[in-house]
């Protein structure tokens, strides 16, 4: 698609899959990752995204993006394409200033803990915003990645 930009980071922990697939699942360890930077609203009933509380390709609900917990800065139309626990998700959502959000989260195990791999691609709505949506992102999910070496040990 035109004006689709994409990045990709991957990092070693010295945590099993699991316990990590656990925390990037939850919107408890979303919000871990996130802080202080940002938080995102889960609705009471979404406490975890397993098969059974998605269903491929429909819109779960609305979640307002808060600057510093607070100040509602975006909001994630959240849509679940594929569910693999403990493996992968594939997130296809709309937002506010984007057409298209894609996060693939990808958890693979290995003999001393494990990697995770998020792929990103996004198309700003707005012409020309690509370079500064490029960089917030890349600052956030570097931000997300050295949050996750805090907290799981790299």
């Amino acid at each position: 698609m035109a004006g689709t930009h994409e990045f990709q980071i991957t990092t070693r922990l010295s945590t099993d899959a699991g316990t990590v697939w656990d925390h990037a699942s939850s919107p408890e360890g979303i919000a871990r990752e996130l802080a202080p930077w940002m938080k995102m609203t889960f609705p009471a009933w979404a406490r975890k995204l397993t098969p059974e509380t998605v269903t491929p390709g429909k819109k779960l609900f609305r979640s307002w993006i808060l600057l510093f917990g607070l100040l509602p800065v975006e909001f994630d139309d959240l849509t679940i394409m594929a569910i693999d626990p403990p493996r992968r998700f594939l997130e296809r959502s709309r937002m506010l200033s984007l057409s298209l959000w894609q996060h693939e989260r990808i958890v693979e195990p290995d003999n001393h803990g494990c990697t995770v791999t998020d792929r990103l691609a996004f198309t700003p709505k707005i012409p020309g915003t690509g370079p500064l949506a490029r960089t917030l992102v890349k600052l956030l999910f570097t931000h997300r990645h050295r949050r996750l070496k805090g907290i799981f040990g790299g």
